[in-house]
């Protein structure tokens, strides 16, 4: 078993295979200070000569630099290679894309944001409009969790119709305003026209988002059993059939303290399983105050999550190092809510998982915790911005119990804003974790599945948050009816032309949904115009119908932030007016690199 490293070596390098452990006195193993052979992977770049001093070496790469029309043209091309790609899954008859891959099978997707990933070019230049469009989708996905397609499509729209005005002679600032003030205003024009969701439109948000009506059954019934405020998750099974098992847990709106905590780095989250949980109000800086309590759980081999007040300096900078070391799977967040509160909701987690609140308030510090006072949790899963503790169902009876206490509290409180707070604790307590676990015969068809289950999880969860508006793409071609009022208010006319550039843009999502049924787009967008708000195009039956009796529906927050994310890269691709991307390195300087890596302090 690895030993623990302490504090006071967070900035030497560590070499794995080569750098010796060495014991101090108390029992507690050390880096050994001496050098060693191993290149860290940062190294200061210097024009192919070797630097005695620091003992680095590295081969300079060269630069290509465009200016005006051509990189704006070249991040173009990168732009519609990404939404060519990917708009082709858009809608009920959206088709499948494959991805190769060097070191395993292929996959078979559906989702946006993993296309978009996977899209690299050749072209350098060409690249960097790649890059900007996975940014799109990716702050789609991260905001709503869905909806990356639709954010695609909007940015190529944007991209395509603001380059032709610029070529044109159009003031690309000027245009960048005005779409930055229509997105504005179309953003409260969502937020008024949605609706608050029902327990019967979890199940037709749900099916929209995944194309599929049974895994719209599947989720809409998890999402009744854990109520508004529960937790969906979705975990890979290991048989061929799909199933929701309900398991106590809670989310906590707190994530990691820094990226090197990550364990999954595809997804940007942290797992941990079976872990141990230090629960304190305490702020640690000092590696001295964890050494006791993380010594212990690394003789037991487990992974373990510290929530403090914070965890700063030293404390943090060991906990890293030894993260990465692969001594202690262990990971950092800061408590929820503040003072007097903090404390009360550090003991409803206490009460979930097993464990006991070390605070100098209840006579702990954190030099006398013992292994059967840190929590328990089957799973815990940490991203950038929240946490989801799986605890399972040990303590059901203390939790009931902590339950009737908070609900005799609420009886009696007189303030408005004390029982809000005791109410939002008793829901995080009663609501629970609905686990999905997708099962499939492959493992290619499992992984798009899982996929798929995951867009209908979050698009189910944005739909409790912000409400739903009429899907199909047809909240925003109606919108666009109020980007022409609204156009008449902005004085400049190139900010008028941004505007107009947008409203064209929001026609897209309901022509692509209509092209890839195999209608023509354009006549179904002209067609639905003049009709009322609630009017739309069925892509599965082909009818024009009331979309929202039909149960095509989308949350709001998954059109507000695809919307948000497609207007602010595209106003800034604009806006450029010169591209600097690194050249593929030659055969000679491939070969400089491969003689500089057999080299050795």
């Amino acid at each position: 078993m690895s030993a623990f490293i302490p504090a006071g070596l967070a900035s030497f390098r560590l070499a794995p295979t080569k750098n010796p452990l060495s014991t101090t006195g108390t029992g507690v193993s050390i880096l050994d200070k001496r050098p060693t052979n191993y290149f860290g992977k940062k190294v200061q770049q210097i024009s192919g000569k070797s630097c005695s001093a620091s003992r680095s070496f590295v081969v300079q790469m060269s630069n290509e630099v465009i200016f005006d029309e051509d990189s704006r043209e070249a991040l173009r091309r990168g732009v519609d290679a990404v939404a060519d790609a990917v708009r082709i899954t858009m809608g009920p008859k959206g088709r499948n894309v494959v991805l190769g891959s060097r070191t395993g099978p292929p996959r078979i997707v559906n989702d946006g944001v993993t296309i978009a990933k996977e899209v690299e070019l050749e072209e350098p230049t060409e690249n960097a409009g790649v890059k900007l469009v996975q940014e799109v989708a990716s702050r789609a996905n991260d905001e709503a969790g869905d909806g990356t397609t639709t954010a695609t499509v909007l940015a190529k729209e944007i991209v395509s119709e603001g380059l032709k005005q610029v070529a044109a002679g159009a003031n690309p600032v000027a245009l960048r305003r005005g779409i930055e003030k229509t997105c504005a205003m179309l953003i409260e024009e969502i937020m008024k026209v949605a609706v608050p969701v029902t327990e019967n439109d979890y199940e037709k948000v749900a099916a929209i988002s995944s194309n599929d009506e049974q895994i719209g059954k599947l989720i809409g019934d998890a999402m009744r059993r854990v109520g508004r405020n529960g937790i969906l998750q979705v975990e890979t099974s290991k048989s061929v059939d799909t199933s929701v098992e309900i398991e106590e847990g809670m989310e906590i709106d707190r994530g990691y303290l820094s990226a090197q905590f990550i364990t999954n780095p595809a997804k940007s989250m942290a797992e941990l399983l079976n872990a141990r949980i230090l629960l304190t109000d305490k702020r640690i800086s000092a590696v001295g105050e964890l050494l006791p309590v993380l010594e212990k759980v690394t003789q037991t081999g487990q992974p373990l999550l510290v929530i403090a007040e914070d965890v700063t300096g030293e404390a943090l900078s060991t906990l890293v190092l030894n993260k990465n070391a692969g001594v202690l799977r262990v990971c950092a967040i800061k408590c929820p809510s503040f003072g007097q509160r903090r404390v009360q909701y550090l003991e409803d987690l206490a009460v979930l998982t097993g464990g006991q609140v070390i605070s100098e308030d209840f006579g702990l510090t954190l030099d006398k915790v013992e292994l059967e006072m840190l929590g328990m949790a089957q799973k815990i899963t940490v991203y950038q911005n929240k946490t989801i503790i799986l605890a399972g169902d040990n303590h059901k009876d203390q939790i009931d119990l902590r339950v009737k206490q908070l609900q005799k509290a609420l009886a009696v409180s007189q303030s408005d804003y004390e029982r809000e707070k005791l109410q939002e604790r008793i829901s995080k307590l009663t609501g629970g974790i609905a686990v999905i676990r997708v099962g499939a015969p492959t493992e290619t068809e499992m992984e798009s599945n899982k996929l798929r289950y995951e867009d209908a999880c979050n698009a189910t969860k944005a739909a409790v948050e912000e409400g739903i508006v009429p899907g199909g793409g047809v909240c925003l071609l109606k919108l666009a009816a109020k980007v022409e009022e609204f156009k008449q208010r902005l004085t400049e006319p190139d900010e008028q032309l941004g505007a107009e550039i947008v409203m064209e843009s929001l026609y897209a999502p309901a022509r692509q949904i209509a092209d890839n049924a195999g209608a023509d787009g354009q006549v179904i967008v002209e067609l639905l115009k003049d009709q009322p708000f609630k009017i739309g195009y069925n892509a599965v039956t082909g009818a024009i119908e009331d979309i929202v009796e039909s149960g095509i529906l989308d949350p709001a927050k998954v059109t507000r932030s695809a919307l948000e994310a497609a207007c602010s890269v595209a106003a800034m691709i604009l806006t450029t007016k010169a591209l600097v991307a690194q050249l593929p390195a030659s055969e000679d300087e491939l070969a400089a690199q491969e003689d500089v890596g057999q080299l050795t302090l």
